[in-house]
């Protein structure tokens, strides 16, 4: 059992058992006011162990951050500060406890990791039942975190747990398939590096071989020390796993949300520049979670700063205090939908009420072969253009635009395209430039240099779901591999994640079609202390495994098809608010 100490005006259980229906028992430190009552509860359940501080296991990160950010540090000892969920001195003070629990195989919790699965799924449940029945829980329990505790907020909320009464998902994915694994069925190795990277650096049993929490005196990783070999046999394949399942299958959506059985009140917290993991979800779980009582926010700069400055804060705390305190602070009364637009410069906020937002003025650009350009309208004549199918492919671009233009929801294109073998890759890119063709980039989630938008399909995979598709976010299946016949055109539908940008007047806007991932430069000398490669423009997000991009199959040419009928095109969200 823990033990208790009240510290930094705070109490503190440490190490609290919450025992499982299998028997594993989980641990978890609470942080409480010091005076005895009942308060809501902000929870946490995941990977990267209660005990190691950001500082420690996230220095790059946290160094980043609190230069540029010097709110974020302020007014806390910034010793119980962890990676991706709240620093309890800035919450217990407003009387809230903050219980975090290691996930199952990680930290000080004994078991067999397996990430997003539904047996971790129903752990988190019984963490919160058991949170909403402690003495010191007014029995209101609410979900709060970034990234990894964001995305098994949408899993968990799919059950219903009885105590659950509010979620804050900050950047958090939804559809372990579309959103995280595969993008447009092109297998991201995202994971299979961060599982090296994030997850078993922390894994239970690395117990004197790991480090040792300042705060409580407890190992980060239990008090049992193991091998090697035991270590890897508490864990699963986990890169393996997410390969072997190439399709939308059982696999992925046992790991995925039921949407019409998300019923609790939400506020969503997407990042413009988190393509890759972060934006889709958000968006996503917003427009098509059963909630009646639930808002989207959008953001930018990287994807951990904005959770833990003040403007993040606030906007969680209003949100908190509405549904888990029952205060009337006006939250119920806000627009439903709370968009920081990006300009080159800044950040200016933004209301509206419904997303896509409403006044927007869809609009096509057309692929027009003569200068290779993007036009209002379709190319005179047909042409078929070529280019390697794993190289960088072709860039359309737009005349200087004449007045200052705001693209602000998702995007989708057209494209008809042949290949000369059974199957394509197509990446994506909508990019802006100066007048002097100079590209704009930003700072993004994760990368320094996050171009505006990103799509990726493979041709193969191009089948859509009629049900779920618009014309503003196509759908697809992914639940068959329908192959090219080498030389016939095909035409594919591809989503292009959420964006926006208010393009200055003569500049240019482009769409690189490509045949991977995209780079802003060869070497940028960028790098974070989590992640293995040096960021070059799509940060650690990748598709760059040979076994499910073989050259055999990908690495011939592929062709655009461009004629009259205006078969490929970009769609655009252009928003008026004059």
């Amino acid at each position: 059992m823990g033990h208790t100490t009240i510290q930094d005006g705070m109490r503190i259980d440490w190490d609290v058992e919450i025992a499982t229906d299998d028997g594993v028992v989980l641990k978890a430190d609470v942080f409480r006011p010091v005076d005895d009552g009942r308060y809501p509860v902000l929870l946490t359940y995941g990977p990267y162990a209660k005990g190691l501080a950001f500082q420690d296991g996230y220095p790059s990160a946290w160094q980043k951050m609190v230069a540029g950010h010097p709110d974020v540090a302020y007014g806390s000892t910034n010793k119980h500060q962890n990676w991706e969920v709240v620093d309890p001195e800035k919450w217990v003070p407003h009387g809230y406890v903050c219980v975090r629990v290691d996930s199952r195989g990680t930290g000080r919790s004994p078991g067999f990791v397996d990430h997003f699965s539904p047996r971790e799924t129903r752990d988190f449940y019984e963490c919160i039942e058991w949170a909403g029945v402690q003495p010191w829980s007014s029995g209101k329990v609410g979900l709060s975190g970034v990234s990894y505790y964001g995305i098994n907020q949408w899993h968990v909320a799919s059950l219903q747990p009885p105590h659950l009464a509010a979620m804050c998902i900050w950047e958090g994915s939804a559809d372990w398939y579309r959103d995280m694994t595969h993008h447009g069925g092109i297998l991201s190795t995202f994971w299979a590096n961060w599982y090296d990277m994030q997850v078993k650096t922390v894994q239970y049993g690395l117990g004197e071989r790991g480090p040792r929490n300042k705060a409580s005196g407890l190992l980060v990783c239990g008090d049992e020390t193991m091998s090697d070999e035991e270590l890897a046999r508490n864990r699963c394949s986990f890169g393996d796993d997410i390969l072997s399942h190439p399709l939308d299958d059982e696999y992925h959506r046992d790991r995925s949300p039921q949407w019409d059985k998300i019923t609790v009140p939400f506020l969503s917290a997407a990042n413009w520049g988190g393509q890759g993991l972060h934006p889709r979800g958000n968006f996503e779980g917003f427009t098509r979670a059963a909630s009646t009582e639930k808002w989207l926010e959008a953001h930018g700069l990287e994807h951990w700063t904005h959770f833990y400055t003040d403007y993040g804060r606030d906007l969680q705390k209003r949100f908190f205090d509405c549904y888990l305190k029952g205060e009337r602070n006006g939250w119920a009364e806000q627009p439903r939908v709370l968009l920081q637009v990006r300009h080159v410069d800044r950040f200016e906020p933004q209301g509206a009420t419904a997303w896509p937002l409403p006044d927007t003025r869809w609009t096509k650009l057309y692929l027009d072969p003569h200068r290779q350009t993007l036009s209002v309208t379709p190319p005179s004549a047909k042409a078929d253009i070529p280019f390697a199918a794993m190289g960088d492919g072709l860039t359309f671009m737009s005349e200087p635009l004449e007045r200052e233009t705001e693209i602000t929801g998702p995007l989708a294109a057209g494209l008809r395209v042949s290949s000369s073998t059974a199957d394509a890759d197509i990446f994506l890119v909508f990019r802006v430039f100066t007048a002097d063709l100079r590209e704009i980039t930003f700072v993004g989630a994760i990368d320094p240099h996050t171009p505006i938008a990103q799509g990726w399909l493979r041709a193969s995979h191009r089948k859509l779901d009629p049900q779920l598709t618009q014309p503003w976010r196509p759908y697809h299946a992914h639940d068959e591999v329908q192959p090219l016949t080498p030389g016939s055109p095909v035409d594919l539908d591809v989503e292009i994640w959420p964006t926006s940008i208010v393009v200055p007047a003569g500049c240019r806007i482009a769409l690189s079609i490509r045949g991977r991932d995209y780079k802003w430069q060869e070497t940028t000398g960028a790098r974070l202390s989590n992640f293995k490669n040096e960021l070059t423009g799509c940060g650690p997000f990748l598709h760059d495994d040979p076994r499910d991009r073989p050259a055999a199959l990908f690495g011939g040419t592929t062709t655009l098809h461009l004629d009259p009928d205006g078969s490929s095109y970009v769609l655009l969200p252009i928003i008026d608010r004059d």
